[in-house]
């Protein structure tokens, strides 16, 4: 493994250093005191394990294809934000907006995340251990979001499709949200993504999908539609 020293070295410096091991054949790079810097491991193209030992600052790991980006700390708003593949794993908690607009792959918050997290996903897996802030899921059009603690306000909000997992107490479900009872079938794969990346869980969950009420615009449902804009 290869490691790189961000103690003295600014963001363009680090990232450049790490494309030019993965340019060199280098499939595991560990960067030490990342020193909670923006940007960092951003628009990796090659499927390459990348440790940052200690806590990011906003949008680390977006707009990769393919990264393993391990974050030992916590990180910023926007961590793994239009990934299209790959995984992100943030040790800690995560800033708003984690995993906003991705496209596939996982990302994996162990501790707690901050407000719209996963919104605009138009696919992929997002797992959170902990809690997550108001307006989880908003706007979502395809994947899975699965929320081991509770969710805040206006869970799901506007959500054209995908499903969205609760262990926890939803303090509020947003525009056009729906809960049911999640499967034994559902509630097996959660169990397994969840012991896939060593995260607890609780025993059971609830599950939020669209109403559908605000698929195509009924003036039967004007007050969902003003509620939405």
């Amino acid at each position: 493994m290869k490691s790189i020293d961000g103690a003295s070295r600014s963001v363009r410096e680090i990232n450049q250093i790490i494309r030019g091991l993965i340019a060199d054949g280098e499939d595991e790079i560990l960067v030490r005191n990342p020193g909670a810097r923006h940007n960092l491991a951003v628009a990796i193209l090659k499927d390459v394990a990348i440790t940052i030992d200690g806590p990011v600052g906003y949008y680390a790991g977006g707009m990769s294809d393919g990264v393993r980006l391990t974050i030992r700390g916590s990180a910023g708003w926007g961590v793994a934000e239009c990934m299209l593949s790959g995984t992100v794993v943030v040790d800690g908690d995560a800033g708003n907006g984690a995993a906003a607009s991705i496209r596939g792959g996982t990302v994996v918050v162990r501790g707690d995340a901050a407000a719209r997290a996963g919104i605009a996903m138009k696919g992929g897996l997002l797992v959170i251990g902990g809690d997550t802030g108001y307006m989880t899921g908003f706007m979502m059009q395809r994947g899975r979001i699965i929320v081991c603690g509770n969710a805040g306000p206006a869970l799901a909000d506007s959500m054209y499709e995908g499903t969205v997992f609760v262990g926890g107490e939803i303090a509020e479900l947003g525009n056009d949200a729906v809960v049911s009872e999640a499967t034994p079938a559902e509630h097996a794969e959660i169990g397994e993504t969840l012991a896939c990346f060593d995260v607890k869980g609780p025993g059971a969950f609830r599950k939020v999908v669209s109403g559908r009420k605000l698929w195509n615009y009924d003036k039967k449902e004007l007050d969902a539609w003003k509620a939405a804009l």
